[in-house]
């Protein structure tokens, strides 16, 4: 399977969603959040920082039932990166 180069859009979707994901952390350590995902904290880390622009859908959905975020909010606040900033 082929797979298609990513835009600048996914790459700023992936960026924005990463830094809501790591605000909701709030003093939660990458360690405990991780491992109560089930995820690896290597994992957690890529998607807060950005490096993992299109993270798995199952992935994004255990780290939001573990920090108590609603996946159509997450999906609104991160699906368009710029709307997000213009309404601060």
């Amino acid at each position: 399977m082929v797979r298609l180069p990513l835009t600048r859009e996914d790459v700023k979707r992936g960026q924005q969603l990463g830094e809501l994901l790591r605000v909701a952390r709030g003093p939660r350590s990458i360690l405990d959040v991780a491992i109560e995902a089930g995820i690896s904290p290597e994992t957690l880390r890529k998607i807060e920082t950005g490096r993992v622009a299109t993270p798995a859908f199952p992935t994004v959905a255990a780290v939001a039932i573990v920090l108590g975020l609603s996946l159509d909010d997450l999906w609104a606040r991160s699906a368009h990166p710029t709307d997000h900033l213009r309404r601060r």
